[in-house]
């Protein structure tokens, strides 16, 4: 069976946010020769991938996911120079590099936008999505993703244009088969370069419903809800067919989709096994189980999961996509809180074996785990931060929206809210080590640094071999050496216990059982351990058999 697995079913992504990662010119912003300096750690961690945030050419307002070139680099990162060595070295070291590709929308600074809004007659107009204003007012009632409406007018034409998420970024029209072929070129400049692969930015979203109908309305709120409307549109199995065929095909790379409102028989067609499309998704199904009851504040919310609900829901993944498509497993990126904050205890008596428990019961999962900057550390979220300090657009949108135009909430609820869900807890600045800035730069930092970094960064991890970074070494260690992680069937074992996540992973002639007591408590559990088991792994130091310490993780393995 072990023939049969594929390198990025066994391999472990490690996703850099370049401006947060390492400065290496003292502006105070991370940048490509930062990332080039720290890829030794990298290959220390044991990662395979290193997936790259947007580095292209951008005005940044929203961190490049504007994309005013495509074929150029962000100056505040470097120059193409700068990224054909970063590639270089990296493949040096047996690092392959997955590059983020944003293609639901671009920049209105990009040249096809800057011509497409010069005229209602050019060459690039159906490039993007215009309409009529209806009865003096937007073409649909769709919201924005970062709040507000999705709609801009344009003054000079006497028209819209959608903007799924903030009004620089205009969507594409991928109606459109020169936006397609336009797309497939400037793909195939990167897999030209080398380069191992894509993750491809909301990639469910590309393809808008015939004729653009209004979105349901939630409770309480303004706008149509547009992921509902625009997820998993009519032809975007085409259109990814279409781009297998033309790009994907010409290499052997890695594609991960973020799909945002998929649902099982929609991943299985992104991810299928024929290869088709793409090798995996990123789905979000677990990421809204702790959104907030009032559906007008959508995620902006500080009560923990319930964990009967989190095991239906990863188990439901596990076990529906098995021998169908492939699963994407993550706590945390960019886009959410620290994993160690979210679902773990942050607190300092319990933050690294908390972080360790947490890291368990994802990387023994079936598909292809992604490991977020800093979390092997054990980083948390930065509850210095206050209103002024934050960069988001998203949360500078929500304060300004929810708060201060519909009053949904107060100030300091909202505060609280950010702080357990806000975007710029993943973005402080990567903490290295305990000297100014956390070594990530001799000058200013672009972003607020989290106040703990003099206690939790990478030189103090290094040096402690009970640290969490040595145990995400190991869980990729295992990954890489035992093939059950990656073939095994899934089986949840007691669904409905709401303190412990157990699990066993069973393969032709061995199994394993994950145990994760995801309280501060001190519990009793008996799993039937054979006498012939033997601990793979814990965040303990012995085995207390029955009894589970606080947030105590530990995985036996023994013969069928």
């Amino acid at each position: 069976m072990t023939e049969t697995i594929k390198w990025w079913q066994k391999a472990v992504v490690y996703q850099v946010y370049p401006r947060s990662f390492q400065d290496a010119n003292g502006d105070g912003i991370g940048d490509l020769q930062g990332i080039e300096q720290r890829l030794d750690y990298i290959k220390k961690l044991g990662a395979d991938v290193v997936w790259l945030n947007p580095v292209y050419a951008s005005p940044d307002k929203d961190n490049g996911y504007d994309i005013s070139d495509y074929e150029d680099i962000n100056a505040k990162f470097g120059t193409m120079a700068d990224f054909d060595r970063l590639l270089a070295k990296a493949h040096d070291k047996g690092i392959k590099i997955l590059m983020d590709l944003v293609v639901n929308h671009t920049s209105d600074q990009h040249k096809w936008f800057i011509e497409s809004r010069s005229s209602k007659d050019n060459d690039k107009r159906d490039f993007y999505i215009w309409r009529d204003p209806v009865d003096g007012h937007e073409p649909n009632n769709w919201g924005s993703f970062f709040s507000g409406p999705a709609w801009k007018f344009d003054e000079a034409t006497g028209q819209y244009y959608l903007h799924l998420f903030v009004e620089g970024q205009p969507d594409l029209n991928w109606v459109n088969p020169k936006v397609r072929q336009s797309v497939f070129d400037m793909m195939n400049f990167w897999v030209d370069k080398g380069i191992d692969g894509f993750r491809m930015d909301v990639i469910s979203l590309i393809s808008k419903p015939d004729g653009l109908p209004d979105g349901e309305v939630p409770e309480g709120g303004e706008y149509g809800n547009s992921d509902k409307a625009v997820a998993n549109g009519p032809h975007v199995h085409e259109y990814l067919q279409e781009m297998r065929q033309q790009v994907l095909n010409r290499a052997d790379m890695m594609t991960v989709g973020e799909a945002s409102g998929v649902d099982i028989e929609n991943a299985v067609k992104y991810a299928n096994q024929d290869n088709s499309e793409l090798n995996m998704v990123f789905q979000f199904e677990h990421m809204g189980l702790d959104n907030n009851p009032n559906p007008a504040l959508g995620k902006w919310y500080d009560k923990k999961v319930s964990l009967v609900d989190l095991k239906e829901n990863l188990s439901k993944w596990q076990n529906d996509l098995a021998g169908k498509a492939w699963n994407s497993l993550y706590w945390d990126n960019h886009d959410q809180p620290r994993a160690v904050s979210r679902y773990g205890d942050d607190r300092p008596e319990y933050r690294v074996v908390s972080a360790k428990m947490v890291a368990t019961l994802l990387h023994f999962m079936q598909g292809t785990p992604y490991v977020y900057q800093g979390e092997e550390i054990g980083m948390t979220n930065a509850y210095n931060l206050q209103r002024d300090d934050f960069d988001d657009v998203e949360i500078k949108n929500a304060f300004k929206y929810l708060i201060d135009k519909d009053h949904l909430t107060d100030e300091a609820t909202m505060l609280k809210y950010v702080h357990a869900k806000g975007r710029d807890n993943a973005r402080t600045p990567m903490q290295w080590d305990d000297s100014k800035n956390a070594g990530f730069t001799t000058g200013t930092p672009w972003l607020k640094m989290n106040d703990n970094y003099d206690t939790i960064n990478a030189k103090a991890a290094l040096a402690d071999l009970n640290s969490t970074f040595y145990y995400y070494q190991k869980l990729i260690r295992l990954r890489h050496e035992l093939p059950i992680i990656t073939t095994g069937t899934y089986e949840l074992l007691d669904p409905e216990d709401e303190q412990v996540y157990a699990y066993r992973r069973v393969g032709q002639n061995e199994s394993l059982l994950v145990i994760n007591n995801f309280t501060s408590e001190t519990l009793t559990r008996d799993y039937h351990v054979p006498d012939n088991a033997s601990v793979l792994i814990s965040n303990y130091e012995d085995d207390a058999l029955t009894t589970l310490r606080p947030y105590e993780a530990k995985v036996y393995r023994f013969d069928k």
